[in-house]
């Protein structure tokens, strides 16, 4: 049997500890992904709440934001915000929403939770997934496509259904919120409120009544200049006789 002994073997060991180091370390930031679980989650399913775990791969700096881009079928309206990182805030997109705030402390993961007023008719559900670092690095959980060579790539966090319920029905939309504004102060009761319009209403009376002064002192003074011009032929014709 062939063997090999003395420093020869003790290099061969050394190389074989060092590549075995190597291949652990470049497998490890390859296993790094966005998780999402949800209890009984079923197509047609109400109240729904969605627990995402964000693991790490930086070992210099925290993650502060996920933003997730919705799959069909969830509007950002139905969903809200459950529990995360101490001093997140949750806010919507236009095309999804996003958690963050404080970064978590180097190398630890963020974990969040979320719950969706319906889940879509479907067998699986992508949440698309970019992760954000404090030092500006970004993560991009987005492909949907099962990566090659049995690691995890950069894949999306994909939560598989299970069937509807009998008689699951979906659930009408969620109302668009409207912005609000503050509501104006009631004006005194002696002191009636004035609009453009109820000015503009009184200019018009103000006018009218000035228009019909006039028309009555100039038929005043029509019919005093008639009578005074009957007097004046009444008077001329007595004088002639």
């Amino acid at each position: 049997m062939f063997r090999i002994s003395g420093p020869r073997a003790l290099r061969l060991s050394g190389m074989t500890t060092l590549a075995l180091a190597v291949s652990v370390a470049l497998a490890a930031p390859a296993s790094a992904h966005v998780e999402v679980e949800a209890a009984g989650a079923s197509a047609l399913a109400e109240n729904v709440t969605l627990e995402f775990n964000a693991e790490t791969e930086s070992d210099k700096a925290g993650i502060t934001e996920l933003e997730v881009i919705l799959p069909k079928g969830i509007a950002p309206a139905d969903v809200t915000f459950g529990d995360g990182p101490k001093g997140w805030k949750f806010a919507v997109t236009d095309r999804g929403y996003t958690v963050g705030g404080p970064a978590v402390a180097v190398g630890e993961d963020a974990a969040y939770a979320v719950t969706v007023r319906q889940l879509p008719d479907a067998e699986s559900l992508a949440f698309k997934t970019l992760q954000t670092y404090s030092d500006g690095r970004v993560d991009r959980w987005i492909e949907l496509e099962e990566p090659g060579g049995g690691g995890h790539g950069n894949s999306a966090p994909v939560l598989k259904l299970e069937p509807a319920e009998p008689g699951a029905k979906p659930v009408a939309p969620s109302p668009t919120a409207e912005p609000t504004t503050a509501a104006p102060s009631t004006p005194a009761a002696s002191e009636p409120s004035r609009t453009p319009a109820s000015e503009t209403a009184d200019a018009a009376d103000e006018e009218e009544e000035g228009s019909n002064t006039v028309l009555i002192v100039a038929i005043v003074v029509v019919v005093v200049a008639l009578a005074s011009g009957l007097w004046w032929f009444k008077r001329r014709g007595a004088s002639a006789s």
